[in-house]
């Protein structure tokens, strides 16, 4: 798979100065973890699930989360695992590509018990999402996915969920993160990705946001997803993958878009039109989010809805702007530093403080590519609707 895989070779060699790279669940743990992107979440209970996957795959989804957890009621468990297995045999009988799917759990024991009820299936499983992770119920499930993978006999990642009250909690926050790090440390070959569970932290305070504000907007929140990526986002070689929060709001808004996408792949005379009405339809917000999220750390983002992963994916893609500096950057004569004038002549670029940044903006246009000079966010948005 590869991120705007569905869109026709002819239209990604117009969109990318270098195309977004081939990858699948072998791949390296840096990769996919980067790769991510927008996380499409769904109940288990779905009776045609492994058709909605599909769907989402041809659609460019790389990535899905299936839900035990807090998308269903107490009671609907037994009969959602027993949906998940169905559907999993379903997709397996059917072959072809299909994004990588994570389940979402309650408690360790359904690891091990899903991982063996799925059988030959299990091959398009690539992992659990942890709810509620803390160092205390982290290592139980961590021990539990290391038993499920004596089952299957394969590499399952883990994404633990960061939305405790003790992380949200001034008093206890520092003591939860560090013990945290040292849970994802001891296992970190099988943590592919944090996840931050945005809404439980605005839930203890009785809280929403508006689809006017972004999570940033929140203080509370944001002084948590500080301090997250603070203990366990470093990019010294200790940190993490974090991903962004939740966006809970959305129209059926694409359909609306499907008048003015038919007309041309890019919308040259059209952009102005096209951002207003990503704005009049509560996209506005998540826009901004998405801009947030990456200026404060963040890659990726959890989705509740189809419609807010074509947004998250090409807001991901590299400018051919950040491309040039990240270059110039990583140059290696420039190995003993110094400063210089971006190819862009609009900022200063220095080797030193600038390296990581540059980096990780590789990396990011390793699995999202990098957009041709004169090609922009609404190209993006528009091609990806349209493929």
């Amino acid at each position: 798979m590869r991120h705007f895989g569905h869109v026709s070779p002819a239209v990604r060699k117009d969109l990318f100065h270098q195309e977004p790279v081939e990858f699948d669940a072998g791949s390296p743990a840096r990769t996919l973890a980067a790769a991510l992107g927008a996380t499409l979440y769904s109940p288990a209970t779905r009776p045609r699930l492994a058709e909605d996957v599909r769907k989402q795959a041809a659609r460019g989804v790389v990535s899905m989360v299936l839900c035990l957890e807090d998308s269903i009621s107490d009671g609907e468990v037994a009969g959602a695992e027993e949906n998940l297995v169905r559907q999993f045999a379903d997709l397996d009988a059917a072959g072809g590509e299909v994004p990588l799917l994570f389940v979402r759990v309650r408690v360790p024991e359904q690891i091990p018990d899903l991982t063996a009820r799925l059988g030959p299936a299990v091959r398009h499983l690539a992992g659990f999402v942890l709810p509620k992770f803390t160092e205390e119920r982290g290592e139980a499930f961590l021990e539990a996915l290391t038993r499920a993978e004596s089952v299957c006999d394969r590499r399952l990642y883990a994404m633990p969920v960061l939305e405790s009250p003790e992380l949200l909690h001034l008093e206890t926050r520092a003591a939860s993160l560090a013990g945290i790090f040292r849970t994802v440390d001891r296992h970190r070959d099988r943590v592919l990705a944090l996840r931050l569970g945005v809404t439980d932290f605005c839930s203890a305070y009785g809280l929403r946001r508006t689809p006017d504000m972004t999570a940033y907007d929140v203080q509370i929140v944001a002084g948590v997803i500080a301090d997250v990526v603070n203990v366990l986002s470093r990019a010294d070689g200790t940190g993490f993958t974090v991903t962004g929060p939740v966006w809970e709001y959305f129209r059926h808004q694409e359909r609306k878009f499907k008048p003015q996408l038919r007309r041309s792949p890019f919308l040259d005379g059209q952009a102005e039109e096209l951002r207003t009405a990503l704005i009049e339809h509560d996209l506005d917000g998540l826009l901004r989010e998405i801009e947030l999220d990456r200026a404060n750390g963040l890659l990726g983002k959890t989705c509740i809805h189809p419609a807010h992963t074509t947004p998250v994916h090409a807001l991901s893609v590299v400018s051919h702007e950040e491309f040039s500096d990240a270059q110039d950057i990583l140059r290696p004569e420039r190995g003993g530093g110094g400063v210089m004038r971006s190819a862009y002549t609009n900022k200063m670029n220095e080797v030193k403080p600038h390296r990581a940044w540059a980096e990780r903006t590789m990396l990011r246009a390793e699995v999202f590519g990098v957009a041709r000079e004169e090609v922009g966010f609404v190209d993006l948005l528009t091609a990806g609707l349209s493929g």
